[in-house]
């Protein structure tokens, strides 16, 4: 049994070295041939403001309980062009959105009762390809990551909140201008139209009493005329 031993592992080696230094020169050519895709996400116009690994949850109502999301990324985008903030989050193995929502003036976001790693907001949302009113949950791994984004949340909401008071403020302006410029017109044009019409009256009186006058004279010269 001991020399059997030696001499089938020497066996299997010298079989192993041949299958090595064999060359059979066949080529495998691949069945499908793949091309290269571009892939958009729609986020391509858009920078990443923050970005925070979390879990999702959103409450519903019908059964009255909080339901999981998705665990992966929450994004805050800014728009390059008109510079709107939008919230995206998608899980991280699938892509698949979770959440997707303008941040617009007047949200607010505040901490989950009873837990400083998550927070709560209301929004419309987008995620199911049509807007629903969700009430939403994070959660974040650290306190420090859920005060990040709850402080930039805020940031944006406020942010966007003087820029409609400022619009709203310089649409009025404009409303009040406009409105002045419309009503001095048609006063200019009351005070230009009883000028002309008195001067007019004044005059068409003055050559009426003109001609009473003359018509007056030449009966008084007739009638001197006749008696003599």
């Amino acid at each position: 049994m001991a020399t059997n031993e030696p001499e089938h592992e020497h066996r299997d080696e010298e079989d192993t070295g041949a299958n090595e230094d064999e060359d059979t020169g066949a080529q495998i050519a691949p069945i499908v041939r793949l091309e290269e895709v571009a892939v958009t996400t729609g986020e391509e116009d858009e920078d990443a403001v923050l970005d925070l690994k979390s879990k999702l949850y959103r409450f519903d109502k019908d059964a009255n309980q909080w339901k999981e999301r998705g665990a992966g990324t929450v994004k805050l985008l800014k728009h390059k062009t008109t510079g709107k903030i939008r919230l995206v989050m998608r899980q991280s193995k699938t892509l698949k959105i979770c959440a997707n929502h303008f941040v617009k003036p007047g949200m607010s976001v505040q901490e989950h009762v009873g837990n400083e790693k998550s927070c709560v907001w209301h929004a419309r949302d987008f995620a199911d390809g049509e807007l629903k009113d969700e009430l939403f949950c994070i959660r974040f791994a650290s306190i420090e990551n859920c005060k990040t984004f709850m402080q930039n949340f805020k940031e944006v909401a406020e942010a966007g909140e003087e820029k409609e008071e400022s619009k709203d403020a310089s649409d009025t302006a404009g409303l009040l201008e406009k409105l002045t410029v419309e009503e001095t017109k048609p006063e200019e044009k009351t005070e230009e139209k009883p000028v002309e019409k008195v001067k007019t009256e004044v005059e068409a009186d003055e050559k009426k009493k003109s001609e009473t006058e003359k018509a007056g004279e030449e009966k008084k010269t007739e009638e001197a005329a006749s008696s003599t």
